[in-house]
C-alpha cells in the first residue's frame, strides 16, 4: 500500500456565493491529489458554477438558501475523508508548495491542531491576524508575519488548515454564527485540544472582500451580521461587558466624521448598529 503524498492528505473546502469572478483562480491553485469541495450558498450563477467545478474536478454541493459561512463549511467538511481540511476563501489562492508546507508543519508539530499560512493581500502586503475581540489586548502579537513558525493566539478563516479529527472533536464551526467571528470562535475552541500555529513557509494570496459581488446592499448585509456575531461570540466566551462594548463601538463608528461624510459608510455602520441591537435582543443562553 502506497503512502499518500501531502496533497492527498488534504481536502480543500470553499464556500461560494456569487463568487464566479474569483473561484477559477482559487480552484486552479489546488494541487493535484487534493480533493476540492465547493459549497454553494444559493448563487445566481448556478449553471456556470457547475461547469467550473466539473472542469476542475471539484465536488459541488448546492444549498437552496444562503446558510452562512460556518454552516456551509461544516457541510463541506462532512464530506471530507482526509486527515486534514483546508477552509479556503474563494478569493484566495494557494502559492506553490503551500499544501506541502502546511502538512510538513503539522507533521513536525503533532500537538498543534490548526494552522494559518503566511497570507498576503491582493497588493502583496503581508496579512496576519494578530488578535481578536474575543481575546484581551495583552494577547495581541506585533504587526507583520512572525519570522518563523510559531504558536499564535487565534487564526483567520481565510485559509484555515485543521486536523479533521480535532475539527470534529470540537463540533466544527458554530452553526449559530452566520458570518464573522466564526473563525475566532472555532480557533479558541480548538485551543482546548491543542495549539494553533503560523506556518511561515506556506504562502497564500487573499484578495480580501472579493468573494462576493460588491454593492451597498452586500456591504450592509455583511455589516449587520458582523454586529450580531460580535455580540453573540463575545457573550459565548463570557467577555465582561460584551454587549455594552459592542454597542459603544457601533455608535462611535457611526458618528465618525468619515462615516458622516459618506452615504455608503453611513449605510454600512447603521447596519452594523442594527446587528448589534439584534444580538442584544437575543437570549443570552448559549
Amino acid at each position: 500500500m502506497s503512502i499518500p503524498v501531502a496533497p492527498e492528505r488534504v481536502t480543500v473546502v470553499t464556500v461560494a456565493h456569487n463568487s464566479l469572478a474569483v473561484l477559477p483562480k482559487m480552484l486552479a491553485s489546488v494541487p493535484l491529489g487534493s480533493t476540492a469541495i465547493v459549497v454553494d450558498n444559493a448563487s445566481r450563477d448556478a449553471a456556470a458554477l457547475a461547469d467550473l467545478a466539473q472542469a476542475h474536478g471539484a465536488q459541488l454541493i448546492r444549498n437552496e438558501d444562503n446558510r452562512g459561512f460556518g454552516p456551509a463549511c461544516n457541510i463541506g467538511a462532512a464530506e471530507a475523508q482526509s486527515e486534514f481540511v483546508l477552509f479556503l476563501n474563494p478569493d484566495a489562492r494557494l502559492g506553490d508548495g503551500a499544501i506541502e508546507a502546511l502538512v510538513t508543519a503539522a507533521d513536525a508539530h503533532p500537538m498543534a491542531v490548526a494552522f494559518n499560512p503566511a497570507i498576503t493581500d491582493g497588493k502583496g502586503r503581508p496579512y496576519f491576524k494578530r488578535g481578536s475581540v474575543l481575546l484581551p489586548a495583552s494577547a495581541r502579537l506585533p504587526a507583520g508575519w512572525p519570522d518563523a513558525d510559531r504558536e499564535v493566539p487565534v487564526l483567520t478563516g481565510a485559509a484555515f488548515f485543521v486536523r479533521r479529527a480535532a475539527f470534529e472533536a470540537v463540533g466544527g464551526f458554530d452553526p449559530a454564527i452566520f458570518l464573522y467571528h466564526e473563525d475566532d470562535d472555532l480557533a479558541l475552541r480548538l485551543k482546548t485540544v491543542g495549539s494553533l500555529m503560523f506556518v511561515h513557509g506556506a504562502r497564500v494570496t487573499h484578495d480580501a472582500g472579493n468573494s462576493t459581488v460588491r454593492s451597498p446592499a452586500s456591504a450592509a448585509f455583511k455589516a449587520f451580521h458582523m454586529g450580531r456575531s460580535r455580540v453573540y461570540a463575545a457573550r459565548k466566551h463570557q467577555l465582561p461587558g460584551a454587549g455594552r462594548k459592542a454597542l459603544v463601538s457601533a455608535l462611535m463608528q457611526l458618528i465618525s466624521p468619515l462615516t458622516l461624510l459618506s452615504a455608503r459608510k453611513r449605510a454600512k455602520q447603521m447596519a452594523f448598529l442594527r446587528g448589534v441591537l439584534d444580538g442584544l435582543r437575543r437570549p443570552t443562553d448559549i
